[in-house]
């Protein structure tokens, strides 16, 4: 009998889940034995069962009373076992994994064609690009006479885009020409993807100060919203969301998760930035634990792995406060500043702080803030208003 009693309160208590037999025993044993004194106190004056039955009842609801306040001090204080892992790179995976991931309700329902749409199709355009070699890259450089020392006094760059990365970037012994020449090939497909967001902001900043808009710009937007994640059709978010990444900042994570170009996910998958994905293409880690399952996304073009760079940082909630540490720099009238932004990436890598650092020392140490103002040479007649 005593034992089902024990039983009965142990599967209405979260907080017995937790103890052993001989721990609720212990408790029972000592609740008895106050019990009994007090029992004396009542023999002792010759006082009838009642009063014991109502002071019974009192404790019984005393302690089921207490017992939902004592269950969560003992979850967040005593008991908290959680873990927390990063998962800010399955950017690429909201909805494939069926998993939660960390995101907010918003973005579980996502899809994930409409957010990368533009990414897919780009990724499609081309199969067969041939891969060109160091020397034959480097001669097409001098041609177009592109020079990044030009490009530190200038601000100006030649529009050469490349599809991939040549494989002798790993021979280049000197340290300084690999990054330079890393540089160089990376450059303009960053610029390239500010320019289209920049003409996006544009256009964007023009629907919102007219009163009335088109069915066009309607639809115009309606493609935006799902681009970028609004489900709330919030045009103040997508504001915050549609904006750049700063140039210094795109180069510094390029160099830190390739390697400057010497990587094997870059060198195979032109993945430049190190996002994971649970479908499609993707190259498996060699370290990776099987329980896992994640790949680093796979990319036929540079082109693609810089833009779904962009869409990454501009719409997963593990960098709502990159974005908006970025909108209240636009609003103050200041400068994108990679190095007060990178402070807001600590999520983007499992080291945290570690990796914040290592991105401000790249920007640092490599002057990559000297391309932040350059403006890509207009290769259509759209972008010549950018330059």
């Amino acid at each position: 009998m005593k034992k089902n009693f024990y039983q009965l309160l142990l599967n209405k208590s979260k907080l017995f889940r937790t103890l052993h037999w001989a721990d609720i025993k212990f408790f029972f044993f000592k609740f008895q034995r106050k019990n009994l004194k007090v029992f004396k106190f009542f023999d002792q004056r010759k006082i009838g069962s009642i009063p014991r039955i109502i002071l019974s009842s009192l404790l019984i609801i005393f302690f089921f009373y207490s017992a939902p306040f004592l269950i969560n001090y003992s979850e967040v204080n005593l008991f908290n076992t959680n873990e927390y892992q990063n998962n800010s790179k399955k950017i690429l995976a909201y909805t494939l994994n069926n998993k939660d991931n960390g995101l907010n309700n918003e973005n579980k329902i996502l899809n994930e064609k409409d957010l990368l749409f533009d990414i897919f199709s780009l990724n499609e355009v081309e199969t067969d690009t041939v891969r060109l070699n160091a020397s034959t890259i480097k001669q097409l450089f001098d041609d177009t006479n592109y020079k990044l020392d030009d490009v530190r006094e200038t601000k100006l760059v030649k529009p050469v885009a490349l599809s991939l990365l040549p494989q002798e970037i790993r021979m280049i012994q000197s340290t300084k020409e690999r990054k330079e020449f890393f540089i160089q090939i990376i450059l303009p497909l960053i610029l390239q993807e500010n320019n289209n967001i920049k003409l996006d902001r544009k256009r964007l900043f023009s629907i919102i100060n007219k009163s009335n808009n088109t069915a066009l710009e309607k639809k115009w937007l309606e493609k935006k919203y799902k681009q970028y994640g609004v489900l709330s059709k919030d045009l103040s978010v997508l504001k915050i969301r549609m904006d750049e990444v700063p140039v210094s900042l795109a180069i510094a994570q390029a160099a830190k998760e390739t390697g400057w170009g010497t990587s094997r996910f870059a060198q195979e998958g032109n993945a430049l930035f190190g996002q994971w994905t649970w479908s499609g293409e993707g190259l498996k880690p060699k370290e990776a634990d099987e329980s896992k399952g994640h790949k680093v996304m796979k990319f036929n073009v540079l082109q693609a792995s810089v833009r779904a760079y962009q869409r990454n940082l501009n719409t997963h909630k593990s960098y709502e406060n990159f974005r908006l540490a970025r909108a209240e720099l636009r609003d103050r009238d200041k400068a994108l500043d990679s190095i007060i932004l990178a402070e807001f990436l600590k999520s983007y890598a499992e080291t945290g702080e570690q990796y914040v650092d290592v991105l401000q020392k790249i920007i640092q140490q490599n002057n990559l803030k000297d391309f932040d103002d350059s403006k890509l040479l207009p290769s259509s007649i759209e972008f010549e208003s950018l330059i």
